[in-house]
Order: structure tokens, then sequence, then C-alpha cells
């Protein structure tokens, strides 16, 4: 899955850019992330197709940074580099939200093959995105309502649908949504249009306003 996006959390000075670098040869874009604050910040800012997480960071540890973010509605897939073990810290670690789990010190090999493998899962779940009882269907770029009804949406229109879907628990803010969605648009304005354009098709249901803050995914 070559251009996939990548959040590395790692504090180790010389592991972590190895890693970026070991990666980005790869064909991913790759962002490195010292500690786990910054990792926080990062994975909650930007969308990734996949997350690798030391264990053992610092501020924010990876069991604790991998639950807010799964709280939050991060579904990226997240991979746990560890110098523990043992069966109870695999059981922590998966029980945190990860799908996957690696020992240091590990093969480079074993470790590309865990992040396609990884991609892959994550490649084949994000086809479909629920939307109460309907959902976003991510290949055809279309809504697909409770009543099964199927409804084309526009480039822009899907734009935002699928960025509120993915993270169904966040609330984003008007600024925010321009900024990621509309980058050559001036005003904040064009996101409030658009939500418009959603809800007429879809229902006014389809976009969650959370008033004071911004909007949020809701159902079809």
């Amino acid at each position: 899955m070559d251009g996939a996006r990548l959040l590395v959390a790692e504090d180790d000075p010389e592991l972590g850019p190895m890693l970026v670098e070991l990666l980005g040869d790869e064909g991913y874009a790759v962002e490195l992330a010292a500690d786990g604050q910054r990792a926080l910040h990062r994975a909650l800012r930007y969308e990734h197709d996949a997350l690798i997480i030391d264990r053992g960071l610092p501020a924010i540890d990876g069991l604790d940074l991998l639950a807010r973010l799964r709280r939050q509605g991060v579904t990226a897939g997240a991979l746990f580099l560890t110098a523990f073990g043992t069966v109870a810290d695999r059981v922590a670690g998966l029980d945190a939200g990860a799908e996957d789990y690696l020992v240091k010190p590990f093969e480079v090999a074993e470790l590309l093959a865990r992040v396609r493998a990884l991609l892959r899962r994550h490649q084949d779940t994000a086809g479909v995105l629920p939307l109460g009882t309907g959902r976003l269907d991510v290949q055809r770029r279309t809504a697909v309502l409770s009543s099964r009804r199927e409804v084309p949406l526009s480039g822009r229109e899907f734009e935002l649908l699928h960025l509120l879907a993915a993270r169904p628990k966040q609330v984003f803010r008007r600024d925010e949504l321009r900024r990621r969605v509309f980058r050559d648009a001036p005003a904040e304005s064009i996101v409030d249009t658009y939500v418009y354009y959603l809800r007429r098709k879809l229902g006014r249901a389809a976009v969650r306003t959370v008033r004071g803050l911004g909007y949020q995914a809701g159902a079809l």
C-alpha cells in the first residue's frame, strides 16, 4: 500500500529515525513523534493509515495513548513495539486496542511484513464506514441510507462526510474542516454550505451540530 500514512511514536533517538528511514524506503509517508503527548496531538490532528507505538513512551505511555485515541474514534490499525514480551503484556496491548504486537529486538523483515498486514486489514475494513443504520461506501463514493437507497455524492460532499464518518466520536471545529476539506476556501462558511448540501440529500440527521463546538458524524 504505497503512499500509506504512518505515525511512529518512538522515543529512542536511534530507533525512531531508523524506523522512519526504513518505512520511508518502502514508499510510506512517515511521521515521527518522540513522546506520547506529541503522538496524541498528531494522531488527533491528522489522519493516518497505521500507528506504530512504543509501549514505554514518556509523557503518555503507549497503552494510555492508544486507549485515548480509540475513545476519540481513531480507527487506524495499531502495532505495539515493546521490550516486554510476556503474555500479560501482549494481552494488555491488545485490550488497549492494538491489532498486533512486536517484541524488541525484532527483525526488520518481520516488522515490514506486519505493517503490510496491518495496512491490508485497515484497507479492507475502511471500504465501508457506518453512519447509524446507514453507511458510507468509500469505494463507490456514495451514501447508502437505512432504506438501502444509494445516494451519489459530489467530491467535496464525500470528503466532508468521509472525514466525519472515519472519526464518529470526534467533534470537528469549522476551521479544521475548512482547512482539511476545503483547502482553497478563504471563509469557514463554506463548511456550513456543504453541511446543508449533505443534509438536503441525506436527511438532517446525517451531520450533527454540536452547539458551540462544531460538527460530528450523524446517522443515515
